[in-house]
């Protein structure tokens, strides 16, 4: 049976992550952060700390890819530390709610912006989201060299359409707005849900582990440096916002990114800027595609039933199988959301979130377990531990109380509370599939 390669270097892997953290996140969340943060210090040190904390996360899955230097990421922390059931249900949940659904939301996004510079009819936003799964997911099945090249020429046209709108928002003499005070004082939690939001992803990297050179030495390097990048990034964009705008003019705006580029260059920036969006959503599509298709690879060299997604396709080095079936996945996800919901990113978001941090938190706890079982001979291991872990735990545990409150508050109708417990039972569906499976 063919196997993974390791054809990836360090600059491959923080290419990969760097593109699955810079996101969609940073052309929204913002606005979000500065009505939420009494001035800019606070502003900017909500996206210091969440670089911070994300860093700590990174730490925690530098001494697990280290231990597990395996292709499945979480699947195989969880295999490890908590048994073969929970690392089923991950699978399981990854394939049908995770990963889909995440690709899912951020092909809504790259439908939207898409639409803004040529529209395909009615179902336009649907249709683009459709189009971008398919041709990413048969760029990823011709071959990992070929989706690495694609990820190289559009990330660096993402750093590069980002750094140019940090440097014109520094450079462009706007009239900033001052603070305007928040509404009951402001939410500094609630600021940080959706910047630990526009961080998110940079755990994809631990899916390379299998396919990385010298995994046991550069997952650490991939990891650590991918957000660092990132962290340093995100300064200087919302500097640029801020410099620009002002606080007030941030938290005012609806498309932040826009109206700088407004500022810049006219109506004709709303167009450079949604090209720029666009992307920024194919980056991490495409990352995403790649890195999710390895988690069903793992399950299907583990479980019969599952077997023809254990199957690696020599020629480009691929588990098509697995990237056929996320696809389909993933496309039955858009015509669901394109037909019940008026917004497809934040009916993935209310399917996905619960879900993924519960499963996030639980992936943290297995470093826990893995120190006290067998501690490390050798290899990367987190520096003042426990306090790191524990940071990354209590963020998961965040993010995840923050997520059931957002989809369960009344404010946002019964519809979310709906999208969470499809979620919820699809993968409390995975728990009698288990039992299935391990009789094979």
């Amino acid at each position: 049976m063919s196997a993974p390669k390791q054809l990836l270097s360090v600059g491959d892997g923080m290419f990969l992550t760097v593109g699955m953290v810079i996101g969609v996140g940073i052309f929204k969340a913002p606005s979000i952060v500065a009505g939420n943060t009494s001035g800019s210090a606070e502003f900017l040190f909500a996206w210091l700390l969440g670089g911070v904390i994300s860093l700590c996360g990174a730490l925690v899955y530098a001494e697990l890819s280290a231990r597990h230097p395996e292709t499945g990421g979480e699947y195989a922390f969880l295999h490890h530390g908590l048994g073969r059931g929970t690392a089923f249900l991950f699978a399981w949940s990854r394939m049908t709610v995770i990963q889909t659904g995440a690709i899912a939301a951020v092909a809504f996004v790259f439908g939207e912006y898409a639409s803004e510079i040529w529209r395909l009819g009615q179902h336009s936003t649907a249709l683009y989201a459709a189009i971008s799964v398919i041709a990413l997911t048969l760029l990823n099945f011709a071959g990992t060299l070929q989706s690495k090249l694609l990820q190289k020429v559009m990330e660096t046209a993402l750093i590069a359409g980002l750094l140019f709108l940090a440097i014109a928002g520094l450079t462009v003499g706007g009239t900033p707005k001052p603070a305007a005070p928040a509404a009951g004082g402001g939410d500094f939690l609630f600021a940080m849900m959706f910047v630990f939001f526009t961080f998110g992803g940079w755990n994809e990297a631990a899916y390379l582990a299998g396919e990385v050179r010298e995994p046991r030495r550069n997952m650490l390097k991939i990891l650590v440096g991918g957000i660092v990048a990132v962290t340093v990034l995100y300064l200087l964009v919302n500097l640029g916002y801020l410099a620009a705008l002002g606080q007030g003019g941030v938290a005012a705006s609806k498309a932040v990114g826009a109206d700088v580029m407004r500022l810049v260059a006219g109506d004709a920036g709303a167009v450079l800027l949604s090209f720029i969006v666009c992307v920024s959503a194919l980056t991490t599509i495409n990352a995403a595609v790649f890195t999710g298709a390895r988690t069903n690879f793992a399950m299907g060299r583990d479980y019969p039933l599952f077997r023809k997604l254990g199957d690696w396709r020599e020629k480009g080095s691929t588990p098509a199988n697995s990237l056929i079936l996320q696809g389909a996945i993933t496309l039955v996800l858009i015509g669901a959301a394109a037909l019940t919901a008026r917004d497809g990113f934040d009916a993935m978001v209310a399917y996905t979130a619960p879900v993924f941090w519960t499963f996030f938190l639980l992936t943290g706890v297995t470093l826990f377990i893995f120190r006290f079982k067998k501690p490390a001979k050798d290899g990367f291991k987190v520096p003042f531990y426990p306090v790191i872990p524990l940071i990354f735990c209590a963020m998961c545990g965040f993010m995840l109380w923050k997520a059931v409150a957002y989809v369960f508050n009344p404010h946002y109708g019964p519809k979310f509370g709906n999208l969470v417990l499809a979620g919820l039972l699809v993968m409390a569906a995975g728990i009698p599939l288990y039992w299935l499976a391990r009789r094979k």
